[in-house]
C-alpha cells in the first residue's frame, strides 16, 4: 500500500522551519500592538455570498480560484481565498463600528486559492492582515503602510521597493474601463486568452499580464491618473505627502492593479528582489465601499496582506537556520535510573532550563553519541549507581569535565548553573 502524501499545492511546517514563522508572527504582535492593532481570529470558511458579493464575481479569484463546496445543510460554503471579507463580516455582525472610533484590527491564518503551485505560492497559504475600518482620512493609509514597512525592516529586509497608485473611486473606474476597452478591443487577438477573457469583464486586470505580448501591448494604455477625479487626485497626492513626510520611499506605477474588485483609491505592493518572478511580499489598499456592499453602514477602510510564505523564504536567504540548542541532555539506562531521569528533566524545565531527554534504552555509549550531536552543553547521565546514591553525573561536553551532583540540589545549584551556560556562549 502506497503512503498517502500532502495534497498538491499544500505542505508541511517543518519544525526546522517554524522558528521563521514565530519570528514573524512575535514581531507583528509587537509591532501592531504599540500602534494599537487588536488581534482577531475569523473561521477559515464562510457563505460563499459573501466572497462572491465582496470580492466581485468577475474577479479570478471568484470566478477560477475557490475552494467552495455544499455542506451536509445543502449550503455553499466556501474557504476563504483572502482574509478581508471575513474581517468585514465580523465587524459588520458584532457591531464593532458602533464604538465611533477607527477599528485597528489584525489576523494571520491560511488562505486557500487553487491556482499553479510555484515558490512562495501554494494553494493553502498562510496571510497576516492589517485593516484600519472606520477612517477616510489620508493619514491611515500612510499609517498601515509606514506599519508594513516597519515590519518588513525590523525582520531585517533591505531589497526592498514600493509601487504605488490610485484606483479612484467607481465612477473614477468606470469611466477608465471605458477608455481600456476602446484601446484593448482592437487587439483583442493578439492578447492572451486571459486578457481576452478579461477585456469585458474586468479589463484592468489586463494591465496586470504576465504574457509578454499582452505587456507589450499594455506599455501604450491609457492610464488611470488622468481618469481621476479632482478629489480622488487631491486624496492621491495626501497620501504621497504622508507617506514623504514619514521617509517612506515608493514610486508611482499607473499600472498597478489589485485583483480584487472592492478596492477604492489607494493601492500599493511591496516587493523584494531576492524573490525573483514573485516578488511582491506585501499588498493592499483602500476599499471604501466594501462594508456597506456587505450590509453593513457607509464605512471607509485600508489595509493590507502579507504572505507569509513568500516572508519566510526571505528570511531564510538572510538567517539560515540553525539547530536550536538545549542547555542538557538526559542519559539514562535500567528502571530506576530512567524513572529518575524524568524527574529530573521536568525539575530542570520547571527552572527555566530546556532539556531534551533521551527515551530510547538503548545502551549508554549509543546515548552519549546522541547527546553529542544534540548541541547541548552538557550531558546528565544517570545509571545504577547514580540513582542508588540520588546523584546525576553532569559532564560538560565542550571540555569533558565531570561532577557528580545531588539530584536534591538541582534547584539551590540552578544560578551556578545557569551562569556557567551563559559562560559557555558567551
Amino acid at each position: 500500500m502506497s503512503a498517502i502524501q500532502a495534497i498538491r499545492g499544500t505542505r508541511d511546517i517543518l519544525p526546522e522551519e517554524v522558528g521563521y514563522w514565530q519570528q514573524i508572527e512575535a514581531a507583528a504582535r509587537q509591532i501592531l500592538g504599540n500602534a494599537g492593532y487588536r488581534e482577531i481570529r475569523t473561521p477559515i470558511f464562510e457563505q460563499t455570498e459573501l466572497f462572491e458579493r465582496g470580492i466581485g464575481e468577475a474577479t479570478d479569484v471568484v470566478g477560477k480560484e475557490m475552494y467552495t463546496f455544499t455542506d451536509r445543510g445543502d449550503r455553499s460554503i466556501t474557504l476563504r481565498p483572502e482574509m478581508t471579507a471575513g474581517l468585514v463580516r465580523s465587524l459588520i455582525e458584532h457591531k464593532l463600528y458602533a464604538a465611533g472610533n477607527a477599528q485597528r484590527l489584525w489576523c494571520v491564518g491560511p488562505v486557500f486559492r487553487y491556482e499553479r503551485p510555484q515558490a512562495g505560492r501554494q494553494r493553502q497559504f498562510h496571510q497576516l492582515d492589517v485593516e484600519v475600518m472606520g477612517s477616510a482620512d489620508p493619514r491611515a493609509d500612510a499609517e498601515v503602510i509606514a506599519l508594513a514597512t516597519d515590519l518588513l525592516q525590523h525582520l531585517g529586509l533591505k531589497t526592498l521597493t514600493m509601487d504605488l497608485n490610485s484606483v479612484g473611486t467607481p465612477a473614477d473606474r468606470q469611466q477608465y474601463r471605458a477608455a481600456l476597452v476602446d484601446y484593448f478591443t482592437p487587439f483583442k487577438a493578439e492578447l492572451d486568452p486571459d486578457s481576452q477573457d478579461r477585456l469585458t469583464r474586468n479589463p484592468m486586470r489586463i494591465l496586470d499580464s504576465k504574457d509578454a505580448r499582452t505587456k507589450e501591448i499594455v506599455q501604450d494604455a491609457p492610464s488611470i491618473l488622468d481618469y481621476l477625479s479632482a478629489e480622488s487626485q487631491q486624496r492621491f497626492e495626501a497620501v504621497q505627502q504622508r507617506l514623504t513626510d514619514l521617509g517612506i520611499a515608493y514610486q508611482v506605477n499607473p499600472r498597478l492593479v489589485r485583483g480584487l474588485d472592492y478596492y477604492t483609491h489607494t493601492a500599493f505592493e511591496i516587493q523584494s528582489a531576492d524573490l525573483g518572478a514573485q516578488a511582491t511580499v506585501c499588498g493592499g489598499g483602500r476599499y471604501d465601499g466594501l462594508v456597506a456592499e456587505l450590509g453593513g453602514p457607509e464605512t471607509p477602510a485600508v489595509g493590507w496582506g502579507l504572505g507569509m510564505e513568500r516572508l519566510v523564504l526571505l528570511l531564510q536567504k538572510l538567517h539560515p537556520a540553525t539547530e536550536a540548542r538545549v542547555d542538557f541532555y538526559v542519559v539514562s539506562k535500567g528502571d530506576r535510573p530512567e524513572a529518575q531521569s524524568l524527574q529530573i528533566a521536568q525539575t530542570l524545565r520547571r527552572l527555566g532550563f530546556s532539556v531534551d531527554l533521551d527515551l530510547s534504552g538503548s545502551a549508554f555509549g549509543k546515548q552519549m553519541k546522541r547527546a553529542d550531536r544534540s548541541g547541548a552543553a552538557a550531558c546528565l547521565i544517570l545509571g545504577d549507581e547514580e540513582a542508588e546514591t540520588g546523584t546525576v553525573q553532569v559532564k560538560w561536553l565542550a571540555s569533558g569535565e565531570q561532577e557528580a551532583i545531588a539530584q536534591s540540589d538541582l534547584a539551590s545549584r540552578a544560578d551556578l548553573l545557569r551562569q556557567r551556560l551563559q559562560n559557555l556562549r558567551s
